[in-house]
């Protein structure tokens, strides 16, 4: 018994880190953007704001998902539970793959033409 309840303090940890992240990112994100707004520079605070806020929740996401994983499968390792594990990764992998083309404009697993170019 002792175990499942370090196991969920775990997981609840993961959860609050998860959403911490994702909370402070979209804080200093948006004190960034105010503040280059404010000196004029509205264009380069938005871009930067977008991407701020993406890694942020890039992070959050992938901390929530391991903090799922480990609850899962060291608590109740059920079909049922893991049906529901794979839905909830699923979900958060396409959101983690939508951001990424949001934010570099290409899908994961496409190369980076910004890091693949070769010296002649």
């Amino acid at each position: 018994m002792q175990l499942q309840n370090f196991i969920n303090t775990i997981g609840d940890v993961g959860d609050l880190a998860g959403v911490l992240i994702i909370a402070v990112g979209f804080a200093w994100g948006a004190i960034r953007f105010v503040s280059a707004t404010l000196k004029g520079d509205a264009e380069d605070a938005y871009a930067g704001f977008r991407m701020q806020l993406v890694r942020a929740l890039l992070l959050g996401l992938e901390i929530l998902v391991a903090s799922d994983i480990i609850r899962t499968v060291a608590i109740s390792p059920s079909l049922e539970s893991v049906a529901i594990l794979a839905a909830i990764v699923l979900i958060r992998t396409f959101l983690s793959w939508s951001l990424i083309l949001e934010s570099e404009g290409r899908w994961p697993w496409q190369s980076n033409s910004k890091n693949s170019t070769t010296t002649s």
